[in-house]
């Protein structure tokens, strides 16, 4: 039973919520304090949520709150259906979504399913003897001969991606920090376990899920080496440069066809609910939107799925866009992308693609109206409707053991992860305690009190372009089909049912001017930009936008 079946809620009931849904992903720990421990937690988030109503987001993504000895910040999980008292109690969380509901906001939350805690009860079972209940429940090896790991599979947090226990005397399996074990799901127990949890949240009226890294759910049983990757091949769009993770084709560590048959089950679990999604994160340097298309195709595994080509250093250009999307429809006919330019992991985008300080303003416009309308849905990060640049912090203030791990040619992902600024004072207006991150002090001028009612605000041009979004289902639904990608010109036809809609970007800081379709175009308005047409030649000012109905 829904528990939250009895709460007044403006949603309406469409299972293809989803489609072309703006996400307003939020990282707890940094959203809002409500107790001044310095340390974001779930009253914060229902505190906020009129915030998020007024953005005009469909959806929020809220990150690991359950509890976890907070290694890596939650993304080690000792118990998956429970709230941490870091973030407060179940009762807070029952509170949330009744909030979001009501507010028209649906709520997904993170599942990190391929691995937990080490003091997870169930690890801490599993590693006390070979012999005992849950002794096959994650990845165990015998050593070679001379001692040394079970093959050459890495962590993505460096070094091997094994660990020995001197009680079993074997190896585990941590494909990330050595605190995080990973279960095997080759074992139907585990599985079971698992669709429990997904059940669980489902009773308790969550509305979907985010699936952390889902294409490392299986491993190989027979522990087959990985092969090297050509140095040509090499990327860093999921792991640093810096790290030899990269040097590797992962084909037996993670990306296993076995995968297909567990999301299918995970599947059917969500379909005896009304209304429900999940959206999947893909991470692989070299197959990652073919995984995706996989894992969305047929209509009976997720819904969505995002990789991270827009998520890595790459720089963003007109032609760059177009590869991306034309091979996603390639690889993935029947899938459907879920895309963002920042989330918690990344490089803050208005600093990894960063324009002059002068046109900081206009570069975030541009990119934010550029990421709504491409074909797909849409995450939006906390912070990136203000236009946060990366927070630039000291060694001793980092608490992200990756970053630790690879100071200073890798800085982690602290910078992106500083307190919400809500107010222009000193704390932000996030926390009356000591926030557990620095707040950086070039945040405070792009607080949300700062921009509110500006019309010239970063803010208040997300807020207009989301309604503006909203007003044409072209640009949420319709197939794309790209026009230009010369220079820095990008353009793109949406079509959706009888409305043809033609967008031209101009992704340079110099005024450009483009071309003028065939075909009648009648302009439109509520988007934010300004432009003019003469000579059948459309005038873009830098970092602008053109948006038309085309007949």
């Amino acid at each position: 039973m829904n528990i939250n079946a009895t709460a007044s809620s403006t949603l309406q009931p469409d299972k293809d919520w989803w489609r072309g849904a703006v996400i307003y992903q939020i990282y707890p720990r940094s959203f809002q304090d409500t107790n001044g421990d310095g340390i974001g937690d779930l009253r914060g988030i229902t505190a906020r949520l009129p915030h998020v109503a007024a953005l005009g987001a469909d959806a929020i993504w809220i990150s690991p709150f359950f509890i976890s000895p907070m290694r890596d910040f939650g993304y080690d999980v000792s118990n998956y259906t429970d709230v941490d008292p870091l973030f407060g109690t179940l009762e807070d969380f029952d509170e949330l979504i009744a909030e979001a509901h009501r507010l028209g906001i649906r709520v997904m939350i993170d599942l990190v399913l391929s691995h937990t805690s080490d003091v997870h009860p169930w690890f801490m079972e599993s590693r006390s003897s070979r012999t005992n209940a849950k002794a096959d429940w994650y990845v165990w090896a015998d050593s070679k001969p001379d001692g040394t790991p079970p093959n050459n599979w890495l962590s993505i947090f460096g070094g091997s991606a094994w660990a020995w226990d001197p009680t079993r005397q074997q190896y585990y399996l941590h494909n990330f920090l050595t605190a995080q074990p990973d279960l095997n799901l080759h074992n139907p127990e585990v599985q079971e376990a698992l669709l429990a949890v997904e059940r669980f949240w489902l009773e308790r009226g969550v509305d979907g899920f985010r699936l952390d890294t889902i294409n490392f759910y299986f491993h190989d049983k027979e522990l087959r080496d990985n092969p090297a990757l050509p140095p040509a091949r090499r990327n860093a769009s999921t792991a640093p440069a810096v790290n030899p993770y990269n040097y590797q084709e992962h084909i037996y560590d993670k990306n296993r066809p076995e995968n297909l048959e567990f999301l299918k089950r995970f599947r059917a679990v969500m379909d005896e609910f009304p209304a429900i999604a999940a959206v999947g994160e893909v991470g692989d340097g070299q197959r990652g939107l073919e995984i995706a298309g996989e894992y969305t195709s047929g209509d009976d595994k997720v819904h969505m799925c995002y990789a991270f080509e827009f998520l890595s250093p790459d720089p963003l250009t007109p032609a760059r866009v177009a590869e991306v999307l034309e091979q996603f429809r390639e690889v993935a006919p029947e899938g459907w992308a879920c895309w963002a330019f920042s989330n918690h992991d990344v490089v803050r985008h208005v600093s990894r693609w960063g324009a002059s300080v002068s046109d900081h303003v206009a570069h975030a416009k541009l990119l934010s109206s550029l990421l709504m309308s491409l074909r797909g849905s849409v995450c939006i990060y906390q912070g990136e409707e203000l236009a946060l640049f990366e927070a630039d912090l000291a060694y001793e203030d980092l608490r992200d053991p990756y970053g630790i791990q690879f100071w200073p040619d890798f800085k982690g992902r602290d910078g992106c992860r500083t307190p919400m600024v809500w107010e222009s004072r000193l704390d932000g207006g996030f926390s009356e305690g000591r926030p557990w991150l620095p707040i950086p002090a070039n945040h405070l001028s792009h607080a949300v009190a700062m921009q509110e009612g500006d019309p010239e605000s970063v803010l208040e041009h997300y807020r207009r372009f989301l309604q503006f979004r909203k007003r044409h289902p072209a640009l949420a639904k319709g197939e794309i089909e790209f026009v230009e990608t010369r220079g820095p010109l990008l353009g793109l036809v949406r079509t959706h049912g009888n409305e043809r809609l033609f967008c031209l970007f101009n992704m340079s800081g110099e005024a450009v001017a483009g071309h003028k379709p065939d075909g009648t175009l009648e302009l439109l308005e509520g988007h934010g930009f300004v432009s003019d047409i003469k000579d059948n030649k459309i005038n873009l000012p830098a970092w602008s936008a053109f948006f038309a109905r085309l007949a």
